[in-house]
């Protein structure tokens, strides 16, 4: 069994990390030269002004009374600059936000993975190429662009990480600290020679990094008057230090000032991902070099925000990073020209450098040219160009180069893509191998297919590995001559031993085909139509959640068609009851839910009347009940009603800005360490080991919970408790002997694998509801396949201080722990139903990757933002789902199995 797992564990972590290589590789190239405009720049100095998490919108847009929340630079819109909105790209994250900003791309998402605060590739930024930058802000960000300063004219001046506080009373404070930062700075200067002499050089940046708006929008949301609050302080303290500067540099008019946003943020305050509220970020420009303001009739844009924000006279003027938005320059046309000229030649060196790298990478008679944009053809623009320039016909020369700006984004694309069909194609091999491979483990160890066949039959033939030898030297030769990553070659030559495993078993093969054209045309079609129709369900859930509703209700009528209806009434209605109520939470809105701290507490009074309940029946019908497993349930009472008071009390000190308590910190903490433990302490007997982890699993899921997704886990367990009932009771129609009551079945260390039987059509039923009900699971609590639906309150019980990986992980074992209800149901379910682990295994594992081939084909690289960043997660989501499945399953056997002692030794249970 280990194998098994281990080859799975490794099959589909190439299968996961293969996405990154074929979809999401480094669009970065080295190796140009660089090209600068020959004429001089209308600005010596910039300032640069990002405002983290500021949505295009709350800035943009009237208040209620009609009036501008920015005064100031509503009015720089209207009289001194040029407008628009920023498009950002998926992950709309800070780090990659503000790398488009200052460095010019977009970064890919493999990128994002590698690191949080360090460049995990190597890149140019405007900072690198400065004389001297003066950067204020967060420790987070300015680290990423002083690191590897080797000339030391990258200076910086953060606050302590700490400052960096969801629940601190006034996070303005973030900003005023920048803005204070930056006029002492100014005021110090007139009596510093030698900052005086740098500061009046040319090639100077001021780097303003606000984070208050971002942590304003997190702790309370954009619709909140702290975060509309804290856009007036930016916009008023912006006035201020513009006074300030060109106080400083006697008017000279030399310098722009720029004032954006990395990303915005969704109404319930999280980002992530692509929705249009996250990638429109306000853009605003001004002073030295930039455009005035240009009244106008009508614009064409495919939104309505012209109207929204009264600004319809004004031209907008959208921008996306990569490309100078030459209409926004207030310069010479020659410059204009001269300057889109140079962007034209540095992104044309782009497409030759990667164009040179890919063909020396591949065989002459394989390599395939970007037949648009040949040598002849990048000759002629650029011969052209310069003529047009020196003709003076400055508009020609700009539209003809941005005619080769496009040809050569389209050539980089084109290259950047190469490879993209064979790698999808290998791994796609690599899928449909595997799928076939782990269905004939399964068909073999449970059906002797290869009865009467004789043994020369059933041996393969000695060709067949070496055949698959020679395939695989031929490909790493191929591989070898391309110099191709190391990657290249675990997506190429693991298919080979996948198919060499799946053609040794050609006897099997002959056997199941032989059986299946025994099997009736009608009755076979329908088994296939019906499992067809549940794998589809289970794809359409991760668009239409709905879905989920719809597939409750039709296993409610599951014992209505079956002989459990009469056999077992009263655990029919409850599994009806239950699935009916499970199937209202999908409905349920998904995200951008206001917090009711009312619902917590009700699902944790609802689970102290459910323990008494079961407190009370096992002390009645088991006199062994003995005084060590009355604490321990006592102890996990008292476990949810501190979660309760935890949950209330942090929502209510927050709400009147006065922090996370200190002791709430400690008990939430605790709470969370000993959920780990409890459940081991309690007796191994099914219900009452189950309902122990029930118990410790609420414990902490209260903490984490912020509305009516504190219920979830506990009607999801109720209808995993009637679930084992119900698979029992399907026993007793089969020729299964079932020699136990569930109330007395306990959970063994070893399972006895002699008493595991043969597959029955009920086992497929089996490992898709355990799938069906891990995607429940997921998508039920009100999460969506977006990265943006996972709202950051949920852990202010823990902490309010800005700590991805802290947060990220508890957000995420919020995730799994109705995943771990669920496997440790099917625990229980395999256990009554002597099933076999190898087997049960095998069948999810193919369920699961037939879905992730559907979400394989789907992924999308192109199109919107919230296109590409759907198709990445929905893909993620269910490979991440089986591999985590193999985690889960150790730790659903371990809380299961596993029994630890207050005093003495660990009692050893058998069944």
């Amino acid at each position: 069994m280990l194998l098994y797992v281990a080859l799975g564990l490794l099959v589909h972590l190439v299968f996961f990390a293969s996405i990154f290589d074929i979809y999401f590789t480094s669009p970065l190239v080295h190796g140009m030269t660089p090209r600068f405009t020959p004429l001089p720049p209308p600005a010596k100095r910039l300032m640069l002004f990002v405002a983290d998490g500021l949505r295009a919108d709350k800035l943009y847009e009237l208040d209620e009374d009609g009036n501008s929340r920015a005064p100031f630079l509503r009015n720089v819109i209207m009289n001194e600059g040029s407008w628009g909105i920023s498009h950002t790209h998926v992950p709309t994250e800070s780090r990659p936000g503000h790398v488009a900003i200052i460095a010019g791309f977009y970064e890919d998402v493999s990128a994002v993975a590698k690191g949080w605060k360090e460049n995990p590739v190597e890149f140019d930024s405007l900072l690198n190429e400065t004389r001297y930058t003066w950067s204020w802000g967060s420790p987070d960000i300015l680290a990423m662009f002083a690191k590897g300063d080797s000339g030391n004219h990258i200076f910086t001046d953060s606050y302590d990480a700490s400052s960096e506080d969801f629940g601190a009373h006034d996070v303005t404070k973030l900003d005023t600290w920048v803005f204070d930062h930056v006029k002492e700075f100014f005021h110090a200067a007139r009596n510093n020679q030698s900052l005086l002499s740098k500061l009046n050089g040319d090639r100077i940046v001021f780097f303003l990094h606000l984070l208050g708006i971002d942590t304003n929008g997190h702790a309370h949301r954009p619709t909140s008057r702290e975060y509309s609050d804290n856009i007036k302080l930016v916009d008023k303290e912006l006035k201020e230090i513009e006074a300030t500067v060109k106080d400083f540099y006697g008017n000279d008019g030399k310098t722009a000032f720029v004032f954006t946003a990395d990303h915005g943020m969704t109404d319930w305050g999280s980002h992530g991902a692509g929705h249009p509220l996250e990638t429109c970020t306000p853009f605003i420009a001004w002073g030295a070099g930039i455009r005035l303001p240009q009244k106008v009739s009508a614009q064409n844009f495919d939104d309505s925000y012209l109207q929204e924000w009264k600004l319809e006279n004004w031209k907008r003027q959208d921008i996306n990073q990569g490309i100078i938005p030459v209409d926004m320059l207030n310069t010479s046309d020659l410059f204009k020209a001269e300057s889109m000229f140079t962007n034209a030649v540095q992104i044309l060196e782009q497409f030759k450098v990667k164009m040179t790298q890919k063909k020396e990478a591949t065989l002459s008679f394989l390599f395939t040219p970007f037949k648009s944009l040949s040598d002849t053809k990048q000759a002629n623009i650029l011969r052209k160009a310069r003529y047009y320039i020196k003709q003076k016909k400055y508009d020609e020369a700009v539209s003809l180069c941005r005619e080769l700006i496009d040809l050569a984004l389209r050539g980089l694309a084109y290259y950047h893509t190469y490879d993209r069909l064979f790698l999808a194609s290998n791994v796609v091999l690599g899928f449909v191998g595997w799928i076939s491979y782990a269905s004939l483990l399964i068909i073999k160890s449970h059906c002797n297919l290869t009865r009467g066949v004789s043994t020369e039959a059933k041996n393969p033939s000695r060709l067949l590995p070496y055949t698959f030898v020679a395939i695989g030297l031929f490909v790493a030769l191929l591989l070898l001559i391309q110099a191709c990553p190391w990657t290249y070659y675990v997506y190429c030559l693991l298919p080979l031993p996948i198919w060499y495993a799946v053609l040794r078993e050609i006897p099997v093969i002959q056997g199941f085909v032989t059986v299946l054209l025994a099997f009736r045309p009608w009755c076979f079609l329908g088994y296939l139509l019906l499992f067809i129709l549940g794998v589809e369900v289970l794809v359409l859930s991760f668009f239409y959640r709905c879905t989920l509703t719809a597939g409750l209700v039709a296993f409610a009528a599951w014992p209505l068609i079956t002989p459990l209806w009469t056999r077992a009434k009263r655990t029919s209605l409850s599994w009806i009851l239950f699935c009916f109520l499970l199937a209202v939470f999908p409905l349920l809105p998904v995200v951008g839910r206001e917090p009711d701290i009312f619902l917590v507490v009700g699902a944790g009074l609802l689970v102290l009347l459910l323990s008494l309940f079961v407190v009370t029946s096992v002390i009645k019908r088991n006199d062994s009940f003995i005084n060590e497993e009355l604490v321990l349930h006592l102890l996990q009472m008292l476990s949810i009603v501190l979660s309760v008071c935890v949950v209330y009390g942090t929502h209510k000190s927050l709400l009147e800005k006065q922090g996370l308590p200190l002791l709430n910190q400690i008990v939430s903490w605790t709470i969370l360490a000993s959920s780990f433990v409890t459940p081991l302490l309690s007796p191994p007997v099914l219900f009452d080991r189950l309902f122990s982890i029930l118990l410790a699993s609420m414990s902490t899921y209260l903490l984490l919970s912020t509305g009516c997704e504190a219920l979830f886990p506990l009607v999801l367990s109720c209808l995993m408790f009637v679930w084992i009932h119900l698979e029992q009771e399907t026993l007793q129609q089969s020729a299964v002997s079932c020699k136990q009551k569930v109330s007395t079945i306990q959970f063994a260390c070893n399972t006895d694998m002699t008493q595991c039987r043969d597959l029955y059509l009920d086992d497929i039923r089996r490992a898709f509801f355990l799938v069906f009900f891990l995607v429940t699971a997921f998508f039920g609590t009100g999460n969506i396949a977006s990265v943006n639906s996972f709202d950051p309150s949920s852990v202010y019980c823990f902490l309010t201080v800005f700590s991805p990986f802290k947060m990220g992980a508890l957000i995420m074992w919020k995730i799994l722990i109705p995943f771990v209800l669920v496997m440790c149901a099917f625990e229980a379910v395999q256990l009554t139903t002597q099933l076999s682990s190898k087997s049960l295994f095998l069948m999810v594992i193919n369920i699961s990757d037939i879905m992730a081939l559907h979400f394989f084909f789907l992924i999308k690289d192109y199109g919107s933002w919230l296109d590409i960043g759907t198709s990445i997660s929905h893909y993620v989501i269910v490979m991440s789902m089986t591999i985590f499945m193999v985690f889960l399953n150790c730790l659903a056997q371990m809380l299961t199995t596993k029994k630890l002692s207050l005093c003495g030794r660990p009692k050893s249970h058998v069944t």
